[in-house]
């Protein structure tokens, strides 16, 4: 059975199904990501008869209404935004969001007298507003009240070269674009919405994948009747607040419908803020707002729920998705609840994870807020405990990389077990399962046995040294919390050192994890290439004699503690390359996975 029928609508029609809002356009109070060449290049094309690719659509299934009949349900295009959007904006002058949320028309000039080998479109300049030849923005042949009379009349004056018929000719080919024909792949109206939903995300549009949140915001811009239209804006420009808190005074002159909405308030605490530890997608906040709300862990559901599917009878009624859209509302302004959001970010940075360059994954970032959130509705433990248990759950999948393979599937079961136990039950289930001492002496270790910069272990360890407020290598004032990102990471035995040795020239070797401790760049700077067991020598006899380790005040006990904090061997005084390793990889390892062992259990 084929599940599709290819149409062709004229370019005409399908701009007068968007005006009379029988197909959704979703994407249009969204950012217009196409750059002016590409909506002059396809005005190009379809001046010129060249194919401009598929639209396709999906007509949203028939919902039983409160009266017992049935809707008709709306045209939503699902792939297909970027053109008509374009077409929108050149052809009709109706303006669109560009990246930085702005309103733009983005205007087509159109040079009649252009030569084969010449551009008749360009993207309008100044030059095409100071030249006689140049129409300047071809929008007004398409206005209902376009007067092609008078047109020619002063065109032909100003360009006696060309005559009225030869004028009347060429403005007549630019409209004929509007007759141009688009072709449109429409899906069954009786699919299943799980089966239009894996259509959806198997598109690519520019080059990356759509996914289950975009298919999502579709559904939810699509909507008239439950808000879904402002709660989409919502989504939006939290978003693009919390990267860009100077776009809020753009916002309040721009959109003053948004601001008078419930959200408007909502999102004005963001025009201070200024942490960068928690700065969410659309696709986190949809995530963290359906989950604690809906106690589902993935998106396909909020999309089958927002169209009112019945999972039961596998029908769609209207209560349902008025109820879905009620509650989705409701997790958003959750989510940006000022308050809530502060408190969330505070409880990760308790952490240590005081800089978005120590969290490797958006995923546990994103689970660790629906635990805050559902710990602070639900009331389950005492609030002063909350960020306690937040900080834990983060750092656990943080150390077992809980959320970094199948996270949907992760989430789903996690917050259907919280459900039924409660958070602090399923956390301890968790620890018993998986932190167990064999963990902790062997997985933790092995874990540290790599080169990636980026590493999930090492971040941890640097965490716990910001938590217990270490100070870095040879520098009794200054702490890792104060060196992390402003200063370097120093290699413990120099690459420099290691690479004059064949068997040890490889960065795979020399940048092992095991190797980074941070110190201050004055003091990096004085160690040069030098082997351990000439500096750290030095360093000892220095603190001995003169109390001073590289020009930095420090006694021999201060040394001793200075390298414990920083999980290096006292028998690195004694260590070459030799040693790398044999001796040194293996001991230092075990070192940092026993300090973060110490660091989780303290939390």
């Amino acid at each position: 059975m084929q599940n599709y029928e290819i149409n062709k609508y004229s370019v005409g029609t399908i701009l007068n199904y968007v005006k009379n809002k029988d197909i959704a356009i979703p994407e249009i109070q969204r950012p217009f990501v196409w750059k002016n060449k590409q909506v002059r290049d396809l005005i190009d094309s379809l001046y010129r008869g060249f194919p401009v690719g598929y639209l396709i659509i999906s007509q949203n299934p028939s919902v039983k209404l409160k009266d017992g009949t049935l809707s008709k349900g709306k045209k939503v295009l699902i792939d297909g935004q970027q053109r008509v959007t374009a077409l929108m904006t050149s052809l009709l002058g109706l303006k669109v969001l560009d990246s930085s949320y702005k309103e733009k028309v983005v205007k087509i000039a159109f040079n009649p007298f252009a030569a084969d080998d010449e551009e008749c479109f360009e993207v309008q300049d100044s030059s095409h507003l100071k030249s006689k030849k140049w129409i300047e923005d071809i929008s007004i042949f398409f206005d209902t009240q376009f007067d092609m009379f008078g047109f020619m009349q002063r065109y032909c004056a100003d360009n006696p070269e060309i005559t009225q018929k030869q004028m009347y000719e060429i403005v007549q080919r630019v409209k004929s674009i509007e007759n141009r024909d688009i072709g449109v792949i429409e899906l069954a109206s009786d699919l299943d919405t799980d089966i239009v939903t894996n259509v959806f995300i198997r598109i690519n549009s520019q080059g990356t994948t759509l996914s289950q949140a975009d298919f999502a915001m579709s559904k939810i811009a699509a909507d008239e009747k439950f808000g879904g239209n402002m709660l989409r804006k919502a989504i939006d420009y939290f978003c693009h607040l919390a990267t860009e808190p100077s776009f809020y005074h753009t916002l309040e002159t721009s959109d003053k419908e948004f601001m008078n909405s419930q959200f408007g308030k909502k999102v004005s605490w963001l025009k201070d803020d200024n942490s960068d530890i928690y700065d969410p997608s659309y696709e986190d906040m949809l995530r963290v707002s359906f989950i604690h709300m809906f106690s589902r862990g993935k998106l396909k559901d909020l999309v089958s729920l927002l169209s009112g599917r019945d999972f039961e009878t596998k029908d769609y009624k209207e209560e349902i998705a008025e109820e879905s859209f009620n509650k989705l509302t409701e997790g958003i302004l959750h989510f940006m609840h000022e308050y809530y959001f502060e408190q969330f970010v505070l409880a990760i940075k308790s952490a240590g994870f005081i800089s978005s360059r120590l969290i490797t994954s958006q995923s546990a970032l994103d689970f660790a807020y629906v635990i805050y959130l559902k710990l602070m509705l639900t009331g389950e433990v005492d609030k002063t405990q909350i960020k306690h248990y937040v900080a834990k759950w983060f750092v656990m999948s943080i150390l077992t990389g809980r959320y970094s393979g199948s996270a949907e599937t992760a989430m789903d079961k996690d917050i259907r077990d919280i459900n039924a136990k409660g958070v602090v039950a399923c956390l301890r289930d968790i620890e018993a399962a998986h932190l167990s001492d064999t963990f902790w002496k062997v997985g933790l270790v092995q874990r540290l046995d790599t080169s990636s910069v980026n590493s999930p272990a090492l971040m941890a360890y640097f965490a716990a040294q910001i938590v217990s407020g270490d100070k870095g290598l040879f520098s009794p004032t200054s702490t890792v919390a104060n060196l992390f990102g402003a200063s370097d990471v120093h290699h413990i035995f120099p690459k420099a050192y290691l690479r004059k040795t064949n068997e040890l020239d490889q960065k795979t070797i020399y940048n092992q994890v095991a190797n980074y401790t941070y110190l201050d760049t004055p003091v990096n700077i004085a160690i040069g290439d030098d082997a351990p067991n000439q500096y750290f020598k030095q360093a000892f006899e220095s603190a001995r004699t003169s109390s001073t380790v590289f020009g930095v005040p420090m006694t021999e006990t201060e040394l001793r503690q200075n390298l414990k904090e920083n999980c290096i061997p006292l028998e690195i005084v004694d260590w070459n390359y030799g040693n790398y390793i044999t001796d040194f990889l293996p001991r230092r390892r075990e070192l940092m996975a026993a300090k973060i062992e110490d660091y989780y259990k303290k939390l």
